[in-house]
This record gives C-alpha cells, sequence and structure tokens, in this order.
C-alpha cells in the first residue's frame, strides 16, 4: 500500500493487460473467425464418403485441433479477466462458446462418434459470436421470441377459424384437402405459403362460386398482414439492440479499471522520485 493509500498491482498486471488487448485484437478474433470456416469446410468433406474413406484420420486429427484451438481461446478469454475471472460467464456468447466446447470434449471421451459429428456443426453457430453483425441479428430474434409469440398465437387463432370454416364449407367438393380439421389447417398452411394455392381454389370453386372471397381474404390476412407484423417486430427489436450495442461501447471504465491505471501511474511515479532522489 503506498502513502496515498492507493492498491498497488504490481508487474503481474502488464502480462494480463496484454493478454486483455490480445484477446480482444482483430488479430486474435479474426484467427478464430478462420477457424470456424476451416471448421465448417471440413464438416461438409466428411460429408462424403469418398473423402471419409481416404482421409477420415486427417479430418478426425484436424477436428481435434480445432477443438483444442477453441480450448486454448476459451483460456485466453478467461485469464484476461483476472482477477474477475468470472465475468467471463457474464457474456451469453462466451457461455454459449464454452458450453460447445464442454459438449464436444464430454462426447470425444465417451467415443460416440456420432453424436461427436453432429454436436461438431453446433460449432458453426460460434460465427454469430465470431462475427458482430450476425450477433446482433441472432440477439434480435432472441429478443422477438416474446412478440412472435404473441403474434403465433393470433395467426394459430386465424388458423383455426379458417380451418373450421374451410372443413365444413369445401369437404364435399374437395375431400382430399378439406376432410378433417388437421388436413383443413395443412391445407391453409400450404395456401398461407402461396403454393399451389390456385389449384386448391378452383377445387372449391366448381362448387361454390364464391369461394375465392375465402381464399383471399386468408391469403390477405394471414400472408401479407402477419408476415409484415414479424417483419415489424424484428425491426423494432434489431433498433433496440444496435441502440444498447453502442451505448455499452460508450460505457465508462469501471472502478478497477481506473484503480489499476491511477496504480500504475503511482509506481511510474515512484520510480523517478527514486531516481531523482539518487542524483541529489
Amino acid at each position: 500500500m503506498s502513502n496515498s493509500g492507493m492498491p498497488e498491482t504490481g508487474d503481474s498486471a502488464f502480462p494480463i493487460r496484454h493478454l486483455r488487448k490480445f484477446a480482444e485484437s482483430r488479430m486474435f478474433n479474426g484467427a478464430i473467425t478462420c477457424v470456424i470456416l476451416a471448421n465448417s469446410i471440413i464438416v461438409g468433406l466428411h460429408t462424403s464418403r469418398a473423402l471419409a474413406d481416404s482421409f477420415g484420420y486427417w479430418f478426425e486429427l484436424t477436428n481435434q485441433l480445432i477443438l483444442y484451438v477453441f480450448i486454448v481461446e476459451a483460456l485466453v478469454k478467461i485469464f484476461a479477466n483476472y482477477p474477475r475471472m468470472e465475468n467471463y460467464f457474464r457474456n451469453g456468447w462466451n457461455v454459449f462458446d464454452f458450453s460447445i466446447i464442454l459438449v464436444c470434449l464430454l462426447t470425444s471421451f465417451a467415443e460416440l462418434a456420432t453424436v461427436a459429428r453432429l454436436l461438431r456443426l453446433l460449432r458453426l453457430l460460434r460465427l454469430a459470436s465470431a462475427l458482430p453483425e450476425l450477433g446482433i441479428i441472432v440477439s434480435t430474434l432472441i429478443r422477438s421470441f416474446p412478440s412472435m409469440f404473441n403474434i403465433v398465437l393470433l395467426i394459430s387463432i386465424i388458423f383455426y377459424v379458417y380451418g373450421v370454416a374451410g372443413c365444413f364449407l369445401f369437404r364435399d367438393a374437395d375431400p382430399v384437402n378439406w376432410s378433417t380439421l388437421g388436413i383443413s389447417i395443412l391445407t391453409l398452411f400450404r395456401i398461407v405459403t402461396l403454393e399451389g394455392w390456385t389449384d386448391i381454389m378452383d377445387a372449391s370453386m366448381q362448387a361454390h362460386g364464391w369461394a375465392w372471397i375465402y381464399y383471399v381474404s386468408f391469403i390477405v390476412i394471414g400472408t401479407f398482414v402477419v408476415v409484415n407484423l414479424f417483419i415489424a417486430a424484428v425491426v423494432n427489436n434489431l433498433e433496440e439492440v444496435k441502440k444498447e450495442r453502442q451505448r455499452d461501447s460508450r460505457d465508462p471504465p469501471s472502478q478497477e479499471e481506473i484503480l489499476e491505471e491511477l496504480s500504475r501511474t503511482q509506481q511510474a511515479l515512484a520510480r523517478l522520485q527514486e531516481r531523482l532522489d539518487a542524483r541529489n
């Protein structure tokens, strides 16, 4: 403890500071992104039986090396937060990356080859954490789930009402598409995707000339209105996520960072004072 009462971090803060800069550098994150892309290419090549038979050993070896790279990356990020290493787990993306590493390690130890190969696909999702813009989109989708739930509830009611009506109105004219409530709802799903809906409408119009009103009204409500509601919910949350990212990037330094910088400044002043005393 110095005369001014400020805690000294010592020389150990020097490598930690450089480790933190390294973990946040573009070079480090770019290298991890390249590893993720290489992993995705290897996973795709492994689907070929001919390549798997010829280079299966090298594929497995490369996958193990990639797993070790991810482990080293996690360790670097964890120790970069020293002495508050728990801060690593406060970031949702870090928890996601760490969970993927644990799952891959458990499957490799258990020698579950098929499961391990499938779980390697989860590494591709790490692009969302490696690419900031992609991470914003994923965060937006996650945040949009509550709003989407209400929209899904609304469209479920619309499907149910139109499904019951279509079953009563058109099952005699077109039993293939409207015989039961379940089949009617599946037919409505085909219609809302605009896939072959005109053929279904023509079959109903042969018995009921006014059937076009039913189909056109459902397409307008189910396709144009509801889909636009989904888009509106996503766009609204996208703007909120971007604003939060901007606020986080402008956050002031923490108290620990200020104390650490003051301690380094104090040590530098103390060394200068010793030199002045030595000269005098």
